[in-house]
């Protein structure tokens, strides 16, 4: 299962990156390359600016500032700022065209992964029926 999920962010980086293939080792570099000189020709041709993201969770944050740290861009929040809050100053089109969309795509597959992990566990070592509680409705309250 760890493997597939690799395999699929990999190619997930390569989709952003414009690489035809991107199982090895070679081609997940090379793509990591390409992403990096496009931040580069971006920040020589527009200002960057400073964007706050608002992220829902410790994985995604987690997942976010790591992102940001692989492209070479310095992740940080303000003091009293929430600890979900990340703050990065980069162009506007890298953020809207690359990194967010990547974002949101590797979110999505960690999400899923998580999900099915966390089923599977819950249905194997706590109990198997993993199903929602069942909907009642709600009491009325006399007003005597």
């Amino acid at each position: 299962m760890d493997a597939r999920l690799r395999e699929k962010l990999r190619k997930i980086e390569a989709l952003y990156a414009g690489a035809g293939t991107s199982g090895e080792r070679d081609a997940a570099e090379a793509a990591l390359s390409r992403l990096r000189a496009r931040l580069a020709e971006r920040e020589a041709a527009e200002t960057p600016v400073e964007v706050k993201f608002s992220l829902g969770d410790e994985w995604s944050r987690r997942l976010f500032v790591a992102l940001c740290r692989r492209y070479g861009l310095e992740p940080y929040r303000y003091r009293r700022q929430r600890r979900t809050t990340v703050v990065v100053r980069l162009p506007q089109s890298f953020c809207d065209q690359v990194l967010w969309p990547e974002f949101c795509e590797l979110d999505n597959e960690l999400r899923h992964y998580l999900d099915q992990v966390t089923s599977r566990l819950i249905s194997e070592d706590v109990f198997a029926d993993t199903s929602e509680a069942t909907e009642i409705d709600t009491p009325q309250i006399s007003n005597a």
